[in-house]
């Protein structure tokens, strides 16, 4: 996530029993794409089906996501589907996309892996009369509808060089250790933090950007070969939700805590105990699950004729959404900075 900018209401027990569902294929009884979950009730003609299509399958941030739209579903009494790719790659989501064009689902929303190769994928969709959105990560030159947004591109990089820099004491060499190279979100995250370093913090500087996938593990190694190349590193970055407890860990293992700092975008559950031992100063994310209601709501929205508003009622929880008409985008809210003493408020 490519987390590719960063707490985005349903039980731990939800989003733990989703992550087992990874590498699942077999079909529901609506013939949803293998791996598919749905949730709303009801088998009406005109039942509202939303299919989201993650970046990748099984990964707690996306799961997050999809306990979040089954919520919705059973709030709204729409259909909800959910089916990744089980690796971050852009053909396997495209077959997915493919596969809910076949079945007519309504609305497809798609967290694309590459935005480029995706576009022409969402065109089919719409030829196929089905309703395209993206959420999470744009394909801001496709046909999708609208684009439901975490948080500000300008918002989440900011965050994410100003607690860097507070670590840093605004001085120092960092890296960035990120996932998928093509991904819009992480790579426009990505272009904010340059921007404000050069003009914020002159005694900073970036000395590399890597891409991981969204691999934990490759994260880590590639932020301790970092640490091995640059011996005066004392910042890394890590941009997803993988790759943020990655180059905590390395940090880790390295024995560098307090020496070398690490910000990220990661999930309050998978960031915690970094947090507190240290090894993690801060992480810039959203509320994950919300993010995925209000994906579903869109999707509703769409699917039924209506116009959204300048600031949107979804619920209690998100009472103000605003929509933007000539970038067509939904924006969830401002980021949400996770500390050791607020990151157990959050149970995903």
């Amino acid at each position: 996530m490519n987390l590719t900018r960063a707490g985005k209401v349903t039980s731990v027990v939800a989003v733990s029993a989703l992550l087992a569902l990874t590498g699942c294929t077999k079909k529901n009884d609506t013939g949803a794409a293998a791996g598919g979950t749905q949730a709303g009730g009801g088998s009406g003609s005109k039942q509202v089906s939303v299919a989201f299509v993650p970046k990748l399958q099984g990964i707690p941030y996306f799961e997050a996501m999809n306990a979040g739209g089954q919520k919705a579903a059973q709030d709204l009494g729409v259909k909800w589907l959910y089916q990744g790719p089980t690796t971050a790659d852009a053909a396997a989501q495209a077959q997915i996309v493919r596969s809910y064009i076949q079945q007519k689902v309504g609305v497809i929303v798609v967290a694309p892996n590459d935005p480029n190769s995706m576009a022409p994928v969402l065109q089919e969709a719409k030829a196929a009369g089905i309703h395209v959105l993206t959420s999470d990560t744009d394909a801001p030159d496709s046909v999708r509808e609208a684009f439901v947004e975490q948080a500000s591109t300008e918002g989440i990089g900011t965050a994410l060089t100003d607690e860097l820099a507070k670590a840093m004491g605004k001085k120092g060499k960092y890296a960035i250790v990120s996932c998928g190279e093509t991904a819009q979100n992480l790579n426009s995250w990505i272009a904010v933090q340059k921007k404000v370093t050069a003009e914020k913090y002159p005694n900073m500087q970036i000395v590399s950007v890597v891409y991981a996938g969204e691999d934990q593990n490759k994260a880590t190694q590639m932020a301790s070969d970092l640490m091995n190349a640059h011996p005066d590193l004392t910042g890394l970055v890590g941009e997803c939700t993988s790759s943020a407890p990655g180059v905590a860990q390395a940090v880790k293992d390295a024995g560098k805590i307090g020496k070398v700092f690490t910000v990220g975008l990661g999930t309050p559950k998978s960031m915690a105990p970094y947090l507190q031992d240290g090894s993690s100063s801060a992480s810039i994310l959203w509320d994950v699950q919300n993010l995925g209601y209000l994906t579903a709501w869109a999707g509703q929205q769409v699917a039924e004729g209506k116009q959204f508003q300048a600031k949107n009622h979804v619920n209690d929880a998100m009472p103000a959404v605003e929509y933007d008409p000539t970038t067509k985008v939904l924006l969830l809210g401002p980021p949400l900075i996770l500390t050791k003493d607020n990151v157990g408020k959050y149970n995903y």
